[in-house]
């Protein structure tokens, strides 16, 4: 194999991994409208922390009719906080909330999906504010940087939630943060009371694509072959 097709069949597979990687990105929603894909997506979720007296749990929901059902769980504490009420109950990995501290899911095509967190006595609140009481904003989605700018004092409000609604790019470009509020202490809105943060899984360069890259440029080189000949 020459140099030049060597060349040629090594962008042809880098570009193949790029539109594999970069499509699911394409009609999709991952934030407080819903989350969806157009094709099956495999996403990391890691646990951060979590704030808040409440024991809770977060899992993945499909969402059918307006009805979300459980369909995977992701963390879970296993009580209130590390500590009680040391830093706002400050609840950790390995402590308060045991077991592995990434999962991975897949979303499959076309399916809507939302984020829940139960805090038993204080109901679920989801992702989704469509799905909430009074269409209310209880999570939000951003970047890696928006944990500085949730506040970790009980008597503030993280005044900014508005503006943190869509995570999609964060999800397929570095990681998004997303963090909650259960209605807890007179629903205080200070959306830090269970943090997790998501990236998206690159899906590994198929065969039926390089297959098809190395076919057209062997059918390529065999026509440029032909008129030489000629």
């Amino acid at each position: 194999m020459n140099t030049k097709f060597l060349s040629a069949l090594t962008a042809t597979a880098a570009a193949t991994a790029l539109f594999s990687a970069a499509a699911p990105a394409q009609a999709a929603t991952f934030g407080t409208g819903g989350i969806s894909f157009a094709t099956n997506t495999s996403v990391k979720f890691s646990f951060r922390e979590t704030h808040g007296m409440n024991q809770s749990s977060l899992g993945i929901y499909s969402v059918n009719d307006s009805i979300a059902s459980l369909v995977a769980p992701l963390f879970a504490e296993s009580k209130k906080s590390d500590n009680g009420p040391l830093n706002e109950w400050r609840g950790t990995l390995g402590n308060a909330v045991k077991g592995p501290g990434e999962v991975v899911f897949t979303f499959l095509a076309n399916q809507i999906y939302t984020l829940g967190l139960d805090s038993g006595s204080q109901g679920i609140v989801y992702s989704t504010s469509g799905l909430n009481r009074k269409e209310r904003q209880q999570a939000v989605f951003g970047p890696e940087s928006l944990a500085d700018e949730l506040t970790l004092e009980s008597t503030s409000r993280f005044q900014a939630a508005g503006n943190f609604t869509n995570g999609l790019s964060n999800l397929f470009g570095g990681g998004a943060l997303i963090s909650f509020d259960d209605r807890g202490n007179g629903d205080d809105k200070d959306f830090q009371d269970f943090t997790v943060s998501a990236e998206a899984v690159p899906e590994p360069m198929t065969m039926t694509g390089l297959a098809l890259g190395l076919g057209g440029l062997v059918a390529a080189r065999r026509r440029r072959g032909s008129k030489t000949a000629s």
